[in-house]
This record gives structure tokens, sequence and C-alpha cells, in this order.
């Protein structure tokens, strides 16, 4: 097949966005120029086009270029393809039956926790959040949030801390800024996620990193629970068993999942 300019320009294009969604701090002009080995000019009609799309944000007093909403959605429809979904589900479904308690796979898109996939255990005592997938949550009263927050770069963490808001959901939520900081430096440490009743009164829940291959964090694994069956405590016990599952939902998320692994997302 002979590749068409047109062909090209449409490649260029997704090249810009893949170097985007894979750096971990916003790009100048300059360093996508260098990245994607493209002239200057040209780079710079493509972000024109991508921002006027919303795939792409220029960010104020020149800090650079990151994805926009449209570059996030399409992301989430993509891990909600069936094919991803039935994956995951397996996957989750699995720790589910170890726990006895929900779990779910959450990912960072546009400054909130948005759910990916969820399995619930089939028992009276479950503790239902009533939020389908692809619904979101704040960052700084969730375990995944909190967990989100705390892998950051420390300067996006900073600057994302001085303008997010921080309503307090529960009695639990914090809402000092200085003890939420704090917080995130002992959840960096240990990475794992932690909610102590903070989103929903009565809930507690743990999350740890699912990462990709360069130790970028990508989503997460959460386990949440209604302190009549766990205690905050006792999540942790489950800390173990959900690394395995987040190990294991990163190679599916990088597409690295091979039909002949079919017998590890088989549900027991």
């Amino acid at each position: 097949m002979t590749m068409t300019n047109q062909d090209s320009k449409h490649l260029r294009i997704l090249t810009v966005i893949e170097h985007l969604a894979c750096a971990s701090y916003p790009l100048s002009l300059a360093q996508i120029a260098q990245r994607t080995a493209l002239p200057k000019a040209s780079v710079l009609r493509l972000l024109q086009q991508l921002q006027d799309a919303a795939y792409v944000t220029r960010l104020p007093d020149d800090r650079g270029y990151v994805l926009g909403a449209c570059s996030h959605q399409l992301a989430l429809s993509v891990l909600s393809s069936t094919h991803f979904d039935r994956m995951c589900r397996l996957l989750l479904g699995k720790l589910v039956a170890a726990t006895g308690e929900t779990c779910n796979l959450t990912a960072l898109i546009d400054n909130q926790v948005h759910y990916l996939a969820r399995v619930e255990p089939e028992s009276d005592m479950r503790l239902q959040l009533h939020l389908r997938t692809g619904a979101h949550v704040p960052l700084h009263c969730t375990a995944s949030g909190k967990l989100f927050l705390a892998m950051m770069p420390d300067v996006h963490r900073k600057s994302l801390l001085d303008t997010l808001p921080l309503p307090a959901m529960t009695p639990k939520t914090i809402t000092d800024r200085q003890r939420l900081a704090h917080e995130l430096g002992l959840i960096a440490q240990q990475k794992i996620g932690t909610d102590n009743e903070e989103f929903v009164k009565g809930m507690v829940a743990i999350a740890v990193p699912v990462q990709d291959d360069r130790g970028r964090v990508i989503a997460a694994v959460a386990c949440h629970a209604p302190t009549a069956t766990h205690s905050f405590s006792d999540l942790f016990t489950f800390s173990s068993m959900m690394k395995d599952t987040a190990l294991a939902l990163g190679q599916v998320l990088a597409g690295n999942a091979k039909p002949g692994d079919r017998q590890d997302f088989e549900t027991p």
C-alpha cells in the first residue's frame, strides 16, 4: 500500500498525540519538534489544529502543551471497548472472589478519577455507590485519587494542589492542603492510596497503581468495602493480591496480553 501525503499528515498528528501522552510533563513546541523529528512550522500547524479540536491544550504563560479533553475522552472510549472491558472484568472478578469486596479499575482523566470497570460481589452486605462505568469522583478524598496525586511528578502535584477544590464529603475528608500534602507523601512511599471514610461515610478503600513498562502510573486497582464487613486496616491484607491484579491489568492496557494467556483471565 502506497502512503499518500494525506496519510502521512494523519500519522504526524497521531505521533504528536502519542508523544504528549507519553510525557510526564507539558512539552514545549521545541521539545515536540525534537521528539517527533518534524519541522517546528509543521508541528505548530498540527498543534493549532489539535487545539482547535480540543485534542490538545496549550497551558497559559507558555508552559507547554498537554492532551485536551477530546484526547482523554478518546482514551476512555478505547479502554471501555468490549475487548478491554471483558479482560479487565475477568481479572477484577478473580480479585472480588478472593476479597469478597467490590473492586474497580480507575484512571485519571481531566483531574478526576474515572471508573473504567467495576465488579461487585454477590453479597447483601455490599455497599452500593450507584456510579456507572465512566462516572468520575474527586481526587482528594478517594483512594485512587490520592494515589494518582501522590505518584505525580512533584511540580505537577504542587501546582494542582494549589487550585484543586477540597470539599468536605464526610467529617473525615481532608480539606487542609498541608495535611493532604503530608498524607500524599506517605502514600507515595508505600504506593497504596487510602480512603478511611473520606468519600462516603461507612466506606473504606485502598488502591494500588497499574504501571506501564516504563513505570508510569496509567491506572489504579481499587477495593472498597463497608466498615460493617472490613475495617480500614483489614483492607491492607488484600494489597498483595491487588498488586498482582494490577500487574496483569498493566499487560492488558499495554496490549501485551496474548490469546495464549487466556487461562490467566478465567474466574475461579
